[in-house]
Parts: structure tokens; C-alpha cells; sequence
């Protein structure tokens, strides 16, 4: 059996092309130099190194999805690191807390963009000539091709071919003629798909650094009642990129008017809601809003999202006086699914005479824990029995001390440093003096501490909710979105086009009529290309 005909090419000479030797050795000086240039980018812009780069991405971005990350959520990135005091800190030298930030992920990043580009660019030349050329002409015997038949007819070569060339092209194939040959080819689009499912790749790889280079996210906690203008100092938690003007953050403002959150009876979320006043011009007027979860306010490229909520009681200090030292909303933080949290005070002015042999003043400190529905359990004490706010508790310690504010070093406003504090007994509502004592903040005749230094009192007369929100900016994600559009439409084309080529060889034969010779080939999917080289031949032989 003879074997089908090889489309490799042949050398100019008539015969076989010469095996493949063993590279030529490295030129001395600087043409070793250069050699290896060339060869380490011709390793850079193959296809398999941009393979194996987008594969190293995307195991490079697994511990951005199983690790909290600072630039999401830096609170639990601290808490992880206090609960892993050997593996926490050896994860963050590796950046595995800022994936995204780390240079080895931007190495890769970068290394893959120049891997796509050295790919794509010679490809797409080469595609544009291949489109200017004709398909390649007749082999001398197209029925001996791996698809191949025969048939006979009265007409004259150059009839039997021109007959069969309208019939192709209205089949949609490519069609050359050449006197008694023809050459035919389809399925180009597959190529160019592949070429669009790569520029797609790299304006998306474009579109996502540079909105990392312009866009922002940051994180701020707004109690009921209060407001937030969006600018930098306002920011609990801000990134950015680093060619973002961060004087420059549109103009925007919201006011957290309510919070609402409704739980089931055994206590799982059911649905929470932010209302807000929102102005996109600090000089207009206020419009209202809602924020919820997975729906965002957006103003322009920047969009609100709510990430979180919890409760702040009030607390005030007095002195003996009345005169009022401390007066705010604090924030506590929640820690299990009945928002259970946990309260610290920090009241660095109370106008207490200095003590100790730095003469420094005396500063208040208190911490706690905040109960929204308050029960009291025979074996744990007090806990949380539900997450909404139907009879609030506060267990509450009072020190004093040095809170080491002048230091100059940043401070957690969730944490106290009480290495230089001590703590002191207080007086409860009943009149008993304890290390620690229980309020009722909607009990007017159980919200009050004294017994405090200098005859100073604590009060929590007020409960409000507070939410915690994302700023996001990403104003390249337009371009993101064409760029994945892009990208399943070029896969898609690569995989259901496919590459086909039909020849057509007519002549004379001894009886004196015509034998028309038929043969194909397909890159791939043969059963399906044999099916449609039958229906094909039998058209031909028909007409």
C-alpha cells in the first residue's frame, strides 16, 4: 500500500531535507553574547514557555483565594498572623498576604505579557502573508491523498474544472485555478482565531495591570449617623496603584443614615441593608441609596460595596465635675456568629495629676465585651444567645496608666498595649466594687461605672449599628470585558473551525474522455472531513 504524500517540505535540490544536526557551538566574545540573547528569547516567545508562564500564574494566585489578603481585609491578615506566631510572619516575608503586590507574581506577570507578545507578533505576520498567497497547487495524483476518488466525464479538462469551481465557491471554499487543476482550501478563520484568542489574552493581561496602576481599593467603618467623604485621610484601609493621583479621587460623599439586618430565629443572616444619603458632588444635594450585599453604589469607575457591619456602643467619661473628657461611638469588633465583640476604649486626655517616676499623666483605658442579646450561662457566663439587638450587655474593665500615644509609633485602635497600665477595681450599678462589672446600655439605672480615678464616671447610654465598606476603582475593567468577550470568541473559533484542502486534476485518458482525479486532506477531525469530501465528490461527479 502506498503511503500518503508527506506536506513537509522538501529541500531545493529534488531530494529529502536533511535530518536536523546538533546545534552549532556558541561563537566566542561577544557573538557568544548575542547568541545567547537570541536563544534565551527564542526559549521566552515559544509557545510552550508562555504555556507553562500562564500556568505558573495561575498556581501563583491560588494563595490570594486561601489566604486573606491586606489589601481586602488587613484585620484578619493581623488576626491570622497572631494565631500562626511562627507560620504567620514566615508567610508574610513570602508576601503571601499582598499576592498580587509581590514581586515574584509581577515577574511573572511581566515575563508572560513579553512571552505573548514575542508570540504573537510573528504569527500574525505570517498569517497576513499567508493570505495574500494562493492555496498550494495540485499534487500530479490528488486520488492517491488519504482522501481520494475518481471520475469520469465527456468534458474537456479545462471544462470538467471550471464546472466544479462555482460549485466550491458557493460552498464558501478558497478556489485557484490553473488550466486542468484546482486547488481549494477552507477553514483560515481557525488560524486567525487562534491569533484573536491571544491578543485577547494580552489585552486582558493589559487591562488588569493597568487597572492595578490606576485603580484604588480602600476599607472604612461609618457609624450610623456619620458620614464619609472620599478622600485619603478618611480611609481606614487605602491601596493603590502607583500611578494613581490620590489627590484626584472623585468627589463623592455618603452618610449612613440606617442599618438594617433581619436573622433568622436560630439566628442565621437573612438580609442586610445600608441606607445612605449619597452625593456625588460635595456642593449638590443629597440622594438616597441603598447599599446590600453583591449591590454596590457606584459613582463613575468606583463602586461601594458592603462588607461587613457590627455594633458600637457610646461611651462618655466625666469627672467629678461633670466636665466631659471622652464622648464617641466606638466600634467593637465580632468574633463569632451572634456578634459577640469585643470593646477597647483608649482615653488619652483625663486631666489626672502625672504619676510614676516619669511624671507622666495618667491615661483611662477599657476593654469588654459586647453582647447584643444578653444571657447568662451557667458554665461559660455571659454570651450572645442572638445576633440582634434585644437586650445589649457589656462587660467592661477599667486601667490606668501610660497608653505610650506619644511614642510615635502606629497604634491598632482594636488592641491595648497594657504593659505600662494597671488595672483598677470599679464600682458597678448595684454598688459593689469588682475588677470587672456588667452595664445594660438601654437601662438607664445600669449604664454607669464610678469608683474611677480622680472620681471620674463611665456611662454607655446608646447602642448604634455600624457598616464597614469597600471602595473599589478599576477603570480599565471595560476593556477586561471586551478582552474575555474577545478571548471566548477566538477559542471558540480555534476549536469548531477546522483546516481543509481540496485538489482537482483533470485529463485525457486513453479512450478519450476525461478522468478528473479528486483528492483532500484535514488537519484534524478526518471522520468528519471524509463525510464532507464524499458529499463534495459525488457533487462534482454529479455536475
Amino acid at each position: 500500500m502506498t503511503a500518503p504524500p508527506s506536506t513537509a517540505p522538501t529541500s531545493t535540490s529534488g531530494g529529502a531535507s536533511p535530518a536536523p544536526g546538533p546545534r552549532s557551538p556558541a561563537p566566542p566574545g561577544r557573538g557568544r553574547v548575542r547568541w545567547l540573547a537570541r536563544s534565551a528569547w527564542r526559549q521566552l516567545t515559544s509557545m510552550r514557555t508562555a504555556l507553562l508562564l500562564l500556568f505558573l500564574l495561575a498556581m501563583a494566585a491560588i494563595p490570594g483565594s486561601l489566604l486573606p489578603q491586606r489589601g481586602v481585609n488587613p484585620l484578619e491578615v493581623d488576626s491570622f498572623i497572631a494565631r500562626h506566631p511562627t507560620l504567620g510572619p514566615f508567610f508574610d516575608r513570602l508576601f503571601l498576604f499582598d499576592v498580587f503586590a509581590a514581586p515574584w507574581f509581577g515577574a511573572i506577570y511581566a515575563l508572560l505579557f513579553v512571552s505573548l507578545v514575542g508570540c504573537v507578533v510573528p504569527r500574525t505576520r505570517m498569517y497576513a502573508r499567508a493570505l495574500a498567497s494562493p492555496p498550494p497547487r495540485a499534487p500530479a495524483h490528488p486520488s492517491r491523498l488519504q482522501h481520494g476518488t475518481t471520475y469520469v466525464t465527456s468534458a474537456a479538462p479545462e471544462v470538467a474544472i471550471g464546472k466544479a469551481e462555482p460549485l466550491l465557491r458557493r460552498r464558501r471554499w478558497r478556489v485557484v485555478t490553473d488550466g486542468a487543476s484546482l486547488s481549494a482550501e477552507k477553514g483560515r478563520l481557525r488560524e486567525a482565531g487562534n491569533l484573536l484568542f491571544h491578543t485577547s489574552l494580552l489585552l486582558l493581561l493589559a487591562g488588569v495591570g493597568l487597572g492595578a496602576a490606576y485603580g484604588y481599593s480602600g476599607t472604612v467603618l461609618v457609624v450610623e449617623g456619620s458620614s464619609f467623604t472620599n478622600s485619603l485621610i478618611n480611609y481606614d484601609q487605602f491601596t493603590s496603584g502607583p500611578l494613581l493621583d490620590r489627590a484626584g479621587l472623585p468627589p463623592f460623599s455618603l452618610k449612613l443614615t440606617s442599618f438594617d439586618a433581619s436573622y433568622q430565629p436560630d439566628g442565621t443572616p437573612r438580609t442586610f441593608m445600608a441606607h445612605v444619603a449619597a452625593r456625588t458632588d460635595l456642593a449638590g444635594a443629597a440622594t438616597p441609596g441603598d447599599i446590600a450585599v453583591n449591590a454596590p453604589w457606584r459613582d463613575g469607575s468606583a463602586k461601594v460595596y458592603l462588607i461587613g457591619h457590627g455594633y458600637a456602643p457610646h461611651f462618655t467619661v466625666r469627672d467629678a465635675s461633670g466636665r466631659v473628657w471622652f464622648d464617641q461611638y466606638i466600634p467593637c469588633t465580632p468574633r463569632d456568629e451572634n456578634f459577640t465583640s469585643t470593646c477597647t476604649v483608649k482615653v488619652p486626655d483625663t486631666g489626672l495629676p502625672a504619676a510614676g517616676p516619669n511624671k507622666r499623666p495618667q491615661q483611662l483605658a477599657f476593654t469588654g465585651v459586647f453582647f447584643p442579646t444578653t444571657r447568662l450561662d451557667p458554665r461559660e457566663g455571659y454570651v450572645s444567645a442572638y445576633p440582634a439587638l434585644q437586650a445589649p450587655g457589656l462587660t467592661v474593665r477599667a486601667l490606668v496608666g501610660d497608653l505610650h500615644l506619644a511614642n510615635g509609633v502606629p497604634q491598632n485602635v482594636y488592641a491595648l498595649d497594657e504593659s505600662a497600665m494597671q488595672q483598677v477595681p470599679v464600682t458597678g450599678p448595684a454598688g459593689t466594687r469588682r475588677p470587672a462589672q456588667v452595664l445594660a446600655p438601654g437601662n438607664p439605672k445600669q449604664r454607669t461605672l464610678t469608683g474611677l480615678p480622680g472620681g471620674m464616671t463611665l456611662t454607655v447610654d446608646d447602642v448604634r449599628q455600624f457598616a464597614t465598606f469597600q471602595i473599589k476603582s478599576d477603570p480599565y475593567k471595560g476593556l477586561v470585558l471586551v478582552a474575555a468577550v474577545l478571548l471566548l470568541m477566538g477559542l471558540v473559533t480555534s476549536l469548531r473551525v477546522r483546516r481543509r484542502r481540496i485538489w482537482l486534476r483533470a485529463g485525457r485518458g486513453s479512450d478519450g474522455r476525461t478522468l478528473v482525479e479528486v483528492g483532500g486532506l484535514s488537519r484534524s477531525e478526518g471522520d468528519r472531513f471524509a463525510a464532507e469530501f464524499d458529499d463534495v465528490a459525488r457533487a462534482l461527479a454529479r455536475r
